[in-house]
């Protein structure tokens, strides 16, 4: 299923696993794993025009424009590291952002192999979302690791973010329904694969699902 240059859109609910489970993909299938986070961090810190203009959104704790963060997303997948394929976590949650990839992709003379849609109920992202940290410094995620805990990757300390609290969960998740839930049925009805993946269960169960799902 996957082609040379071709990307990975993965969706689904705040906890889902998206995170973890791309960066298993992203190892398996030897291409990069790109988090709109990350990208957006990255620009900043190397001073390019688009970057700079995040920053001053981000500096005053502004949402970034769609029209910069698919800017961004563009110079990313166009650069060196990307081109044999991407997988792209959290770079779609509005049909606007779904819309703007595509012609993204059709720019770059791209396609977009699948997209990953991991399902998890709200109960269990909330029970997920208690258990979380994250690195403060690399941003790696870990479930079941208490905040203050040195990161295993860099050493960096563990924290919880304020978003993983019940109450904040919740209403991640009725953004995520208003907002994003409507970007699969988008894609369905563009005809783009949609492989829905059960996230329920332990790591290595779903990794194997999403294996599967892509015959890899």
């Amino acid at each position: 299923m996957m082609r040379d240059g071709s990307v990975l859109v993965l969706l689904g609910p705040p906890g889902a696993g998206k995170g973890t489970q791309g960066e298993r993909l992203a190892s398996d299938l030897g291409i990069p794993k790109i988090a709109t986070g990350d990208v957006l961090r990255a620009a900043a810190g190397a001073g390019t025009p688009l970057g700079l203009e995040a920053k001053a959104y981000m500096d005053r704790g502004d949402l970034v424009p769609d029209e910069v963060i698919l800017g961004i997303m563009r110079e990313t997948l166009a650069a060196p590291d990307a081109r044999k394929g991407a997988i792209l976590d959290g770079v779609v949650r509005t049909v606007p952002q779904a819309e703007g990839l595509e012609k993204i992709l059709r720019d770059l003379k791209r396609d977009l192999a699948a997209v990953l849609f991991f399902e998890l109920n709200d109960a269990e992202a909330i029970r997920r979302a208690a258990g979380r940290t994250v690195c403060a410094d690399c941003q790696t995620p870990y479930t079941g690791l208490a905040a203050g805990t040195r990161c295993p990757k860099c050493g960096g300390t563990l924290v919880r973010r304020r978003d993983d609290e019940p109450e904040a969960v919740r209403n991640r998740l009725r953004e995520y329904q208003a907002k994003t839930a409507p970007v699969v049925a988008w894609y369905v009805e563009h005809r783009y694969p949609v492989l829905r993946i059960d996230a329920v269960g332990p790591v290595d169960e779903v990794a194997a699902r999403v294996r599967r799902a892509l015959s890899i």
